[in-house]
């Protein structure tokens, strides 16, 4: 895994978060599992958006190496971060504007992209090594259709 910055617990847990989201973009399996507590602590979890809930590191970690071997291409633009650190623990807030491409087509081409909103909770412990994730959780952000905005509207 590559350095961290030492700044505040606020910063490392900051720059920790932004290396969980490029390793996702990359396709590291490895560096995203070096970021994710080992096997020995209990309580961790993900929950994709539509998924069940996964426990423990190797059902998580396999998720993932699902996800990346069937997406060709993803790419996160993070808004709203709100990193909050108490003692040992920290809670990052975030939404996740993804655009994303499947497996490429027979011409080699790309598939389409698509993009999505989610907003995530990622929780993060402090261990001898720095800080670590323990937990994901990401749920869709359910767009309105233009019916819905016009049935809000004041009269």
């Amino acid at each position: 895994m590559k350095s961290l910055p030492s700044g505040t617990d606020k910063d490392q847990v900051d720059a920790l978060n932004t290396a969980f989201y490029e390793a996702m973009e990359r396709g590291d399996l490895d560096e995203l599992s070096d970021l994710w507590l080992d096997g020995d602590n209990p309580g961790v979890s993900c929950v994709h958006p539509g998924w069940p809930v996964l426990t423990g590191r190797g059902e998580v970690l396999r998720s993932y190496a699902l996800i990346m071997a069937n997406t060709e291409y993803i790419q996160f633009f993070l808004t709203d971060v709100v990193v909050s650190v108490a003692g040992d623990t920290a809670l990052v807030t975030c939404t996740e504007n993804i655009l994303s491409g499947g497996p490429a087509e027979e011409s080699g081409a790309l598939g389409p992209l698509v993009g999505q909103l989610v907003v995530a909770t990622n929780v993060f412990r402090r261990t001898p090594e720095g800080w670590r994730v323990w937990s994901h959780h990401g749920s869709p952000v359910l767009a309105e259709t233009d019916d819905e905005q016009d049935d809000e509207s004041p009269a």
